[in-house]
């Protein structure tokens, strides 16, 4: 499935579209280059889900925490610094992926081998002014 946007003011929209398709899924990785909007999509889906907190980029802190209702909670994962993938199991990234929480995830590619084989993969592309989302 793929969707195309041409404005930040899409974003919401996309979320929006985007997140039957995510159902009961909780391991979610963003595939994208540097700048192609995971973080600004990350920020739209949790909007749509319900998140009031200010949604950030984990670059330097690699994990933020979103509060869902319910109890249930959004982690938010940017593994771009990650050096080597024993940084990952230092974290303890287990029980995060394994808590039956969301767990967003950029950089997914940094530590591949530790994603569940039921990871749903959201690649984001930049074309000029239009991001083409595509799942699978």
């Amino acid at each position: 499935m793929q969707l195309k946007i041409n404005s930040i003011n899409h974003l919401a929209k996309a979320a929006a579209e985007l997140l039957p398709a995510i159902a009961e899924k909780k391991i979610i990785a963003f595939y994208g280059e540097m700048g192609a909007g995971k973080t600004t999509f990350i920020k739209a889906l949790c909007k749509q889900m319900g998140v009031t907190e200010v949604v950030s980029s984990p670059t330097f802190s690699i994990i933020n925490e979103y509060k869902l209702a319910a109890e249930k909670k959004i982690y938010h994962f940017d593994f771009y610094r990650i050096k080597n993938i024993s940084e990952a199991f230092d974290m303890g990234y287990e029980e995060y992926f394994f808590s039956n929480n969301y767990c967003f995830i950029e950089w997914p590619e940094k530590i591949e081998q530790l994603l569940p084989p039921q990871v749903f993969k959201i690649k984001i592309e930049q074309k000029g002014n239009e991001r083409i989302i595509s799942w699978q």
